[in-house]
């Protein structure tokens, strides 16, 4: 069965199949971020992720599940999800990280079966594509990426910046799989940024994370938090970037709740023996003036 409705890999339309038809050598991934519930928006969301248990084989929530962050808004995003019964892997996001009660949400966002928190471990949705996935953090892109050089507050942003780049290294690390999927909150790539105020373009992402990204051949990415940036980009490897916005899905028309990107899976693709954990240098050098 199939009805017109979704996008394909390039961003054009492409028919909708039920997950009781799916196509051969094929992972059907649905992606969102920033749909923000408040405690006011029981049941706003329900219907439509429901109808993800058609349309995707996984579904990724790329943070800012919340307004704030607090246990009633969890609650209310868990109730929205109550419908989906495919693999749920999420990754939180400023929204909420707010109200300082990160690990209370953790634990509830925990307890519900099904969903995965990719901060605490990477995910294996089957033996070919496995999926990476952190918040990722500030720090800007290319030659106006910010250095740690001078004060100390600089240095400890930028120390973030770089640790988050770290994990998302580590847990590419950890996968054996040959396809491998990322999820963050923070844009990799200046590419879906642009479309925002090159003022905070700096404050909605870093190309840091791009560098494990390509190293490791992953093969799309997924990130949120730049609500009026651009759908689609790449990596300077050439990894595509999705940036799945709730609103900017929609504004593109693809998709009412969330973006399905098709990955193929190559049938006779060996699983590879996870890398070592020894961590590439990181690159946090001075500017060339300052």
């Amino acid at each position: 069965m199939t009805v017109p409705a979704t996008r394909g890999t390039d961003g054009r339309p492409a028919e909708r199949r039920r997950r009781t038809d799916p196509r051969p050598g094929v992972v059907r991934i649905a992606a969102v971020g920033d749909f923000h519930c408040g405690e006011e928006d029981v049941g706003k969301y329900r219907e439509q992720f429901a109808r993800v248990n058609d349309d995707a084989d996984v579904l990724l929530l790329a943070g800012d599940l919340t307004r704030r962050g607090t246990p009633p808004e969890i609650k209310v995003v868990l109730g929205e999800l109550a419908d989906v019964r495919i693999p749920i892997l999420a990754v939180l996001g400023n929204h909420d990280h707010e109200s300082g009660r990160v690990e209370e949400a953790k634990a509830l966002l925990r307890s519900r079966e099904g969903l995965h928190l990719l901060d605490d471990e990477p995910f294996e949705l089957n033996e070919h594509v496995g999926i990476a996935g952190v918040k990722g953090f500030m720090g800007g892109f290319g030659r106006w990426t910010l250095t740690a050089f001078g004060e100390a507050d600089t240095k400890a942003f930028v120390g973030t910046t770089i640790e988050e780049a770290q994990r998302l290294e580590f847990a590419l690390r950890r996968l054996a799989t040959p396809v491998r999927v990322v999820l963050l909150h923070y844009s990799p790539t200046l590419d879906t940024v642009i479309g925002e105020p090159e003022t905070i373009h700096a404050f909605l992402g870093n190309d840091r994370l791009a560098e494990p990204i390509d190293r490791f051949g992953a093969s799309v990415v997924f990130h949120g938090h730049a609500h009026h940036g651009t759908f689609r980009g790449k990596t300077a490897g050439g990894v595509p970037v999705f940036n799945v916005s709730l609103s900017l899905v929609r504004q593109e028309g693809v998709g009412e709740m969330y973006y399905v990107y098709e990955v193929a899976v190559p049938e006779d693709a060996p699983r590879e023996a996870p890398a070592t954990m020894e961590p590439a240098p990181a690159t946090s050098g001075a500017p060339e003036s300052a």
